[in-house]
């Protein structure tokens, strides 16, 4: 299970980075390398999902799309300097526990 979330996080910093770096070169008007580096990352965070051992792509990619919720929150408060708040967290826990159901159910 420790791989496994390592995983998901290697992929989170990938997607959530490659997006940001991209945001920079569009909504900022920082220089395009930013974008080039920004898809670079997004193409990287294709590969990295696959290293998953869970067989199900949808699971996986549902499942990611939890745990990105919780990285964004945390990019968005380190990298921006937007504090969560309460509800945020809320969320975010929501999105963990949903996670965990889908990943953790005992399946036949």
């Amino acid at each position: 299970m420790i791989k496994a979330a390592a995983i998901f996080v290697l992929a989170g910093l990938a997607e959530i980075g490659g997006g940001y770096l991209i945001w920079q070169w569009l909504r900022e008007d920082k220089s395009a390398w930013l974008g080039l580096f920004g898809g670079i990352a997004l193409v990287l965070y294709g590969i990295i999902a696959t290293w998953q051992a869970f067989p199900s792509f949808g699971r996986v990619y549902a499942a990611y799309g939890g745990v990105f919720v919780v990285l964004s929150v945390l990019w968005g408060w380190g990298i921006d300097k937007k504090t969560p708040d309460l509800y945020d967290w809320i969320g975010a826990v929501i999105c963990i526990i949903g996670v965990s159901v889908m990943l953790l159910a005992p399946r036949q």
